[in-house]
């Protein structure tokens, strides 16, 4: 599929979950079985240096993560809402478009040195995949970048990200709106 055949795939909902907002909505990709084959096999080309590790975010991130690691041969480490896992975990908080949340992740989860991918469905203004980093370099990790289906360019997370020493890769892209 071209870029153009799965950004087609992405339903844009007006006015969510506030006005102003347009929400980019990745589960019709999802749902589509040949566009979701060929956005995890896009986004795994995009890979060049294998990591041991692909940090998925709590929620759609898992989706992305999971494909990662199973195309790449990785294991998967769980990034979540704080609360949700059940062992010693650590947390950070950080800022949404929209809010504040925090994120977690086990204590045992990432060993020190592992090199870990960071992957969710969206990159908007970048403050949760920057809590995940802040959270794998903490437990001693070595971040080697990030990969989204979307971009929202114009919210500014690729940036931040960069001036992190993070590189964001993402297959589409939403500017302007």
């Amino acid at each position: 599929m071209t870029p153009d055949q799965l950004r087609a795939l992405v339903r844009t909902i007006p006015d969510h979950p506030k006005p102003g907002i347009m929400f980019r909505d990745v589960t019709t990709l999802l749902l589509d079985p040949e566009g979701l084959a060929a956005a995890a096999d896009a986004l795994a080309a995009t890979v060049t240096d294998k990591p041991d590790l692909i940090a998925a975010i709590d929620a759609r991130g898992f989706i992305v993560g999971t494909a990662l690691a199973l195309r790449l041969g990785c294991g998967l480490l769980l990034v979540r809402k704080d609360g949700k896992l059940p062992g010693e975990t650590i947390a950070e908080d950080y800022a949404l478009e929209y809010g504040t949340d925090r994120l977690a992740m086990h204590v045992d989860a990432c060993t020190p040195g592992a090199r870990v991918l960071i992957t969710d469905d969206l990159l908007a203004t970048g403050g949760t995949a920057l809590a995940a980093a802040r959270l794998i370099r903490r437990a001693g990790g070595l971040v080697t970048g990030a990969r989204f289906f979307i971009d929202l360019p114009d919210l500014g997370g690729g940036a931040k990200l960069r001036a992190e020493g993070i590189e964001p890769i993402s297959l589409m892209d939403f500017a302007g709106d």
